[in-house]
């Protein structure tokens, strides 16, 4: 067995925190957290992307976690930095000691997060919005609490709105308006034109014109938004957004959200897309500001 995906002491430099994306190490570093700050939780899609739902679960990793390399270290065996985690009973827990109690970050405008610890933000989580069950797409953090409906094309389910985040690797390029506008049409390519199966749910983009695009603070951090409006052959198309700003955590690789709202009176409100923007926080630091109109405003 091995542990399942989070944040464990990096074999080859012990000082920092590694992430264990399930199978391998990945690139990912960052310092230890503090006392009080949440650790690592169980992973939920395909590239295990981590949401901490509960803080229950984030104590239980935090002591299956520091178990592992307690007994390794004093097991006396060599160190593989490639080797996974050695993976505890939740029970081996370290004589005397007891895991410090996870602090919830709620956002300032609704109490109800999602936590993406890969990336080291939580997300609000607002009214019409519940987090992703049955979602074969990838890195979905949140979706519409409606459920699902057929396809204006009659192939395949549909969702109103979607929410996912992704961290930017294996690019040289670092600015985040750069990412975001070279984002932009793949991410109007993968809601509104074809989908994994090679369908076309919406009957294929017809058109899209932008609705907007500019800087951004999120976190604290400068980041820049583009948002499409797309036209689609069936259905009222919708809008899509891609929002890129600067990780505070690990090898700081930029961080992706990738907004898809369904335009018309079944679709969110198009004002989410901003206010889930402000949201954002930075994992154990509720008083970050950010988001449109805070420090950096949105330009045409």
């Amino acid at each position: 067995m091995t542990p399942p995906p989070g944040w464990y002491p990096d074999p080859s430099a012990p000082h920092l925190e590694r992430w264990w994306d399930g199978a391998t190490w990945t690139d990912h570093r960052r310092s230890p957290q503090t006392p009080g700050q949440p650790r690592a939780a169980d992973g939920t899609s395909g590239r295990a992307k981590a949401l901490a739902l509960g803080t229950a679960g984030v104590v239980l990793v935090a002591a299956i976690v520091t178990g592992a390399f307690v007994l390794r270290e004093n097991g006396g065996a060599g160190t593989d930095v490639n080797a996974a985690p050695t993976p505890v009973s939740p029970t081996s827990e370290p004589a005397g000691e007891n895991p410090p109690p996870a602090s919830s970050t709620p956002s300032a405008d609704d109490p109800a997060v999602v936590v993406d610890q890969l990336n080291g933000i939580t997300l609000p989580l607002r009214d019409g919005w519940t987090r992703p069950e049955n979602v074969a797409e990838d890195d979905v953090v949140m979706t519409t609490d409606d459920g699902t409906y057929d396809c204006p094309a009659g192939v395949g389910l549909c969702r109103h709105g979607l929410v996912l985040t992704r961290t930017v690797t294996e690019n040289d390029v670092r600015s985040p308006k750069a990412l975001a506008l070279a984002d932009i049409s793949k991410a109007a390519d993968t809601a509104y034109d074809r989908d994994s199966l090679d369908r076309r749910p919406y009957g294929g983009i017809t058109s899209h014109q932008k609705a907007g695009s500019g800087q951004v603070a999120v976190a604290g951090r400068a980041g820049y938004f583009v948002r499409w409006r797309v036209r689609t052959a069936d259905g009222p198309g919708g809008y899509v957004q891609s929002l890129v700003f600067p990780s505070s955590v690990g090898s700081e690789s930029p961080v992706l959200v990738r907004f898809v709202f369904d335009a018309g009176p079944d679709g969110p409100p198009l004002a989410d897309m901003d206010r889930i923007t402000k949201g954002i926080r930075s994992i154990g630091d509720a008083s970050t500001g950010g988001g449109v109109g805070s420090s950096l405003g949105p330009s045409s």
